[in-house]
């Protein structure tokens, strides 16, 4: 705009400015809708749930409890999800064999698959093996403790990931469930037997889940690694681990998932495992050698071969982990809907299969929408990892949980995938320091004959550094798990009395 002659021309660009504004504006809304568009969905997946539930028990006596408590249980699914998966899904994503949503969407149809087919036994084991139902008789006593521990776990768990922390979502459920019966009806309640069988398995389950992920790991680094001939090595062994992962997937789905249609012994099951795992490494033998063309015999070019076998065992691990850990969220679910719906405590409890959906996408919710930050934060926090290692990882934390969803022991899944992941880190400790194979691998690479080759300060610092990062996290955890069972409980106890002077 002109003034005059002498005067000067003032340009003011609110266009601009008011443009800027709406940028602005715009950014902060997409922002703020991510922040609220998961608990949104998870809040509407909940309501569903709700309804979906109404509809099977409306008329029946006892609905509306039975609603709440089915509320309760896919909160408590999604909070497993949400928390404990990224055990699962970690090593992969941190070692790059797979993306976020390669891992994202791989992970929610397993434990939805394993949940659904093979989470049954488990399930009983949780729901009326740590309670004696004999002590807690009357029936709306027993619904009031089962809710109070499944409110109590659940909100423990969403605490542990809003700080994130991986907890064990076993530990919660359990701490809930003890809690929950010594405020209904006193110590007597707990069936005390079964709670040291369970508490045995949390100690048992890392240090198998560690041995087994070092007898790996050997493997690959003696027949693999120091072979002078690694590419060779690889299109020999590679398919065998893939046909391995097969045969015990096949064997396990075969026991668990197609027993109620065809009872089929454990014998069986295992030959057929291992037709099925021949079978794959007859298919994997020409992937992995078609892969292999053209790379240079180094270590960096194993890493890309063990790619497909690390899917396959984080495939495996989460089919498992839904077997295991629906229970989790489940368990007392299922006993409360048939408490509810005998009007008695029974010692056998039957499991709807919507029950049994409800927790299975519940897990699969949860990943989806809160798992990301727990993933990144094991797989590239805890340890560094590559495909190798995070392959150990995964299949010896797979094949301990099917072990122990096979005999009924609720595992925590957390304790197995550390244990895993420190027995890998331990074994490299060792096996870098007192491998004879190792030095003279390392003799020849460089040129010599004999003797020791003898490490620089600077990388047995660097080593010690990265083993102590491991431990600080490992005592971390540790410390979480210690916290987990005694909060659970004390939170269920005073849950218990408040649902009792609400409900009456």
């Amino acid at each position: 705009m002109s003034l005059g002659k002498d005067s000067k021309t003032y340009r003011k660009p609110t266009l601009d400015k008011d443009l800027d504004k709406f940028g602005y504006m715009e950014e902060a809304t997409t922002v703020l809708g991510r922040g609220i568009a998961a608990p949104g969905l998870a809040l509407l997946f909940v309501v569903v749930c709700a309804f979906v539930a109404a509809g099977y028990v409306t008329g029946q006596s006892g609905a509306a409890v039975t609603v709440a408590a089915v509320v309760i249980g896919a909160y408590m699914a999604l909070n497993i999800g949400a928390n404990d998966v990224a055990n699962n899904m970690g090593p992969a994503v941190g070692s790059r064999a797979l993306t976020m949503m390669s891992a994202l969407v791989i992970a929610a149809v397993c434990e939805a698959a394993g949940a659904l087919i093979a989470g049954g036994d488990v399930v009983s084991t949780i729901s009326k093996g740590i309670i004696d139902p004999a002590t807690v008789n009357e029936s709306h006593v027993f619904i009031a403790a089962m809710m109070a521990a499944l409110i109590s776990s659940a909100l423990w768990i969403n605490i542990a990931t809003w700080f994130g922390a991986p907890v064990s979502t076993t530990h919660a459920i359990v701490g809930g469930v003890m809690g929950a019966g010594i405020a209904a009806a006193g110590v007597t309640a707990v069936n005390w037997p079964t709670m040291v069988s369970i508490a045995a398995s949390w100690v048992i389950s890392p240090l198998m889940g560690g041995v087994i992920a070092a007898a790996c790991l050997a493997f690959i680094k003696v027949f693999i690694i120091y072979r002078q001939n690694k590419i060779a090595a690889a299109r020999r062994w590679v398919p065998v681990l893939i046909g391995v992962m097969a045969g015990v997937f096949s064997a396990y789905l075969v026991m668990k998932g197609l027993k109620k249609l065809i009872p089929l012994g454990l014998p069986s099951a295992l030959l057929i495992g291992l037709a099925i795992g021949l079978l794959i490494w007859l298919v994997a033998r020409p992937v992995i050698f078609r892969q292999s063309r053209g790379l240079e015999n180094r270590n960096q070019s194993l890493r890309q071969l063990f790619g497909i076998p690390l899917v396959f065992s984080a495939a495996l691990l989460s089919f498992a982990h839904g077997a295991n850990d629906v229970a989790n969220a489940v368990g007392p679910l299922a006993a409360i809907v048939h408490t509810v719906a005998l009007g008695e405590v029974a010692a056998e409890v039957s499991i709807p299969f919507w029950v049994m959906a409800v927790g299975a996408l519940g897990i699969s919710f949860g990943l989806l929408l809160f798992g990301p930050r727990l993933i990144r934060m094991v797989g590239e926090q805890i340890t560094r990892l590559n495909p190798m290692r995070a392959y150990c990882v995964a299949l010896s934390a797979a094949v301990t949980v099917i072990v122990a969803s096979w005999l009924g022991l609720p595992v925590s899944s957390t304790h197995i995938a550390v244990g895993a992941v420190f027995g890998v880190g331990f074994f490299r400790e060792w096996y870098t320091d007192r491998s004879r194979r190792r030095i003279e691998y390392v003799n020849r690479k460089h040129g010599k004959k004999g003797g020791t080759t003898i490490r620089p300060v600077r990388d047995r610092e660097e080593q010690k550094r990265r083993l102590l990062v491991r431990r600080s996290h490992f005592m971390t955890i540790i410390a979480a798990w210690v916290i987990t069972v005694p909060v659970a409980a004390l939170l269920a106890a005073g849950l218990y009395h408040a649902l009792r002077a609400i409900l009456g």
